[in-house]
């Protein structure tokens, strides 16, 4: 519950791009992209919190981005940081993925909750892993909930752009500026966060998750086996080291092999964007970059080398961890979300000498300076219906300002651990969950609707915590913003459809795994160029690098 970004981490790479249906009319598909003067009327003003005091205080860096503040333990006397109950009686309906199974409606949890909030809250989960499919048909029918989750990843699916101003309410007359004062936990949130739910220059999302430290992933490492043979992460420099780390950490003799999957987290040495990159002011798309095919050349060489795990080569990753936990695999690629108490937990299990660590993000020459491009602040945002009457909406954000209470807060406790001695009860001043607890409070539902800022916190494992703080400082000065971070560009499917390419992705992983040749790659890259570059670049220019500028 403390650390909600297993999946975010996954789903860090989904592109920024949002498509329109065909049928879209042409004023609709400028409702996504957002002028840096109209994005920056409807931005709500950004007050930090004061109300809880972190172990490990956060850092700036020189590209935008913060580390997470860093907690070694739970607060032991949480601050109130909302007077009263925020709701005024009202009764809405809410809808939220769930990755977990659903807990029982009007459970103890959620009578205790909407008590709290003095509004009824009928909270009803929903499948996650097939959430797109059980949203679009409401959509359609246009028989939205009164507050609904739209996982920013899914935005084409949704047709978000196309709901916003139609089924979704415009917030932009409650927080634009110092209007969001009113709610001083909203008003906390980092405006990153509120950017991804700003559509067409106004703003309609709320932030049920903000990170200031947004990353696709990283490089992980038996810290604990590297270090016990001397070999310490700021030794690793270039691609050229990794390379001499395979050679040094293969026996395949006794089952153990230097690498598992890492070109989905090792190519951005090679300064790959997300999709775009804007040199003499011409865009580039990351598929056409000469970088492209030089990590991908290393990598085919890596397949070859003999230092991958051969189930990582044959793409049987989900024992991934299981190879990593038994020292089999000492090197692999992951989202930040899976460095956490439970991976901890696991791996002691296996190995009590168990330690996770992340290499510094590195260029591939060790010469240039190391850039890692920044992921989206917030990729879970929930809407309100654009059928609420402005009190009703009012109450809403009301009750979003107490579920976006601070870490460490007395609401905060309640939301994410629900009532001591019925859903908790606190061990070593560490709160731990009751057989209620798991069932009712851990399947997260209130979080989906609004949340704070992320921290880093691993009660019970404050090694993991420091850690990874440690990790972010060394690293947060690589970020950078990539050319229109978080826009939320609207684009006619047609244009769309050449912005990916299935078959470069799918002739990529071959030839990471050392089944295609990159020059077998260039060719695919080749056909697709053919097939309409040129019309997705002079699109994308004409109406989004010359209107809106890159929005870095």
């Amino acid at each position: 519950m403390l650390n909600r970004r297993g999946f975010l981490g996954a789903a860090a790479m989904t592109p920024l791009l949002v498509a329109c249906s065909s049928n879209t009319p042409q004023s609709a598909q400028k409702v996504g992209t957002n002028s840096k003067a109209g994005l920056k009327a409807a931005l709500p003003a950004h007050v930090p919190s004061t109300a809880v005091k972190p172990d490990i205080a956060p850092i700036a860096g020189s590209g935008g981005a913060v580390t997470d503040p860093g907690f070694l333990s739970y607060p032991a006397n949480p601050v109130a940081t909302v007077t009263g109950v925020p709701g005024k009686g009202g009764s809405y309906t809410a809808i939220t993925p769930l990755w977990g199974t659903v807990p029982p409606a009007n459970n103890s949890f959620y009578q205790a909750m909407n008590k709290a909030l003095g509004a009824t809250l009928t909270m009803k989960p929903a499948d996650g892993n097939n959430y797109n499919t059980i949203v679009t048909p409401m959509a359609a029918a246009k028989k939205l909930p009164d507050w609904i989750q739209l996982p920013s990843w899914w935005n084409a699916a949704f047709g978000t752009d196309r709901l916003v101003g139609s089924q979704l309410a415009d917030l932009t007359p409650y927080l634009a500026g110092d209007k969001v004062k009113k709610y001083p936990n909203l008003a906390a949130i980092p405006t990153g966060a509120w950017q991804a739910g700003v559509w067409g220059d106004k703003l309609y999302g709320i932030p049920g998750s903000a990170y200031n430290f947004s990353v696709a992933g990283a490089i992980f490492y038996r810290r604990d086996i590297l270090e016990a043979k001397g070999i310490t992460a700021d030794q690793v420099k270039s691609v050229a080291d990794y390379m001499s780390l395979g050679k040094e950490l293969t026996d395949a003799k006794r089952g153990v092999w230097a690498f598992g999957d890492v070109y989905t987290y090792l190519a951005f040495s090679w300064d790959l964007p997300p999709n775009w990159k804007v040199e003499g002011g011409k865009l580039l798309h990351k598929y056409e970059l000469p970088q492209l095919l030089e990590a991908l050349e290393w990598h085919y060489q890596l397949a070859k080398s003999g230092y991958v795990h051969p189930d990582a080569l044959a793409g049987q990753n989900a024992n991934s961890n299981a190879r990593f936990y038994s020292g089999k695999e000492l090197i692999q690629g992951g989202g930040t979300g899976g460095w956490n108490l439970s991976d901890y937990q696991s791996g002691v299990a296996a190995d009590k000498n168990y330690r996770r660590g992340a290499f510094n993000y590195i260029s591939h020459d060790g010469q240039s300076p190391a850039r890692m491009f920044l992921g989206e602040a917030a990729r879970i945002v929930s809407y309100l219906n654009i059928k609420l009457k402005p009190e009703q909406i009012e109450e809403c954000l009301a009750i979003a300002n107490y579920l976006a209470a601070p870490y460490g807060s007395a609401e905060y406790q309640l939301i994410n651990f629900g009532v001591e001695g019925v859903h908790y009860t606190v061990k070593d001043g560490v709160p731990a969950a009751t057989e209620d607890g798991k069932k009712f409070v851990q399947a997260a539902t209130f979080p989906f609707l609004a949340g704070p800022a992320g921290v880093i916190s691993n009660l019970g494992a404050d090694q993991v915590t420091k850690d990874q703080a440690a990790w972010q400082a060394a690293n947060v000065n690589a970020l950078y913003k990539p050319a229109f971070w978080s826009m939320n560009i609207s684009m006619p499917q047609q244009i769309a459809l050449l912005n990916t390419s299935q078959a470069i992705d799918d002739a990529i992983v071959s030839c990471v795994r050392g089944k295609k040749t990159v020059a077998e790659v260039k060719s695919v890259i080749d056909s697709w160029k053919k097939s309409g570059l040129d019309r997705l670049k002079g699109w994308m220019t004409e109406n989004v690098l010359n209107k809106y500028g890159t929005g870095q």
